[in-house]
């Protein structure tokens, strides 16, 4: 059955939720068709992991009782792995305003929400799914945890937080994007963000002139959240704070994301 099918036969009035669950559906079959993407989008994190702790990890001093460098950097990885996983949502969204498929789908009414919120969601899933990946390699390769109950709440709730306000910035980007080429250079900034961040080297480690925005960005206190409460220390309000930076850029990206739809649809 044919996306456009769906939407028709889902009922007479079809809600936003049940929009959205089409248009997931649809992102999620063509993201399986794209084997290449997804190969990549699964294997860059762990590969990255695997570089900054056998090749870099021996001669990098985080200035910590760690016992080895996995232990520092796998939190980073997984904030790395939600940025590099989102961003395939700008190329994906730029590809079907270019492509005119959104011209049909408001012609069975379907508004611009449910249309980004399916790539979100799509987004989200496959996130997931690489999240659990590097997180098994990393266990493989020396990772320990020693996460409370709640500790691995909050840490859930702190990776599903930024990929979700992370895949709605990426669509924004697909939205103000000329082209799916231009899409995908712009989220290369979005990537950048974990690494100056404590993602792989303490901030103190760094030059004086970029501790300010290393330590006020809002990757940081996510990074933070999640290295303590993997690891069974005192994370005081870091994961609040974290948990606010996401809900704000969130908010900014929801916002941004419609008014930027109804503009590209006029």
């Amino acid at each position: 059955m044919s996306d456009m099918t769906a939407v028709r036969t889902r009922g007479s009035s079809p809600g936003s939720l049940t929009h959205t669950a089409v248009m997931a559906g649809r992102s999620l079959r063509i993201s399986s068709r794209n084997t290449d993407a997804l190969i990549t989008a699964l294997a860059l994190p762990i590969m990255l992991m695997l570089i900054f702790v056998y090749f870099f990890g021996g001669a990098i001093d985080t200035g910590t009782d760690y016992d080895s460098y996995v232990m520092y950097v796998v939190p980073g990885v997984l904030l790395l792995s939600a940025g590099f996983g989102a961003a395939t949502t700008a190329t994906a969204v730029s590809e079907d305003m270019k492509g005119g498929i959104i011209d049909r789908f408001r012609s069975l009414d379907v508004r611009g929400t449910p249309v980004l919120a399916g790539h979100v969601a799509a987004s989200t899933v496959r996130n997931l799914c690489a999240t659990a990946l590097v997180f098994c390699v990393a266990l493989l390769i020396g990772f320990r945890p020693a996460a409370s109950p709640a500790g691995w709440l909050l840490v859930a709730a702190v990776l599903v937080a930024y990929i979700v306000a992370l895949s709605w910035i990426s669509a924004a980007i697909g939205l103000l994007a000329r082209s799916p080429e231009a899409a995908s250079g712009f989220t290369f900034f979005m990537s950048f963000l974990p690494y100056p961040s404590s993602a792989f080297v303490p901030i103190d480690k760094m030059p004086s002139w970029l501790h300010g925005f290393a330590e006020h960005q809002p990757i940081t206190p996510a990074i933070e959240s999640l290295r303590g409460l993997l690891l069974g220390q005192d994370v005081g309000n870091a994961p609040w704070i974290a948990l606010a930076w996401a809900a704000g850029l969130l908010v900014v990206a929801v916002s941004a994301s419609e008014a930027l739809f109804r503009i590209r649809t006029r």
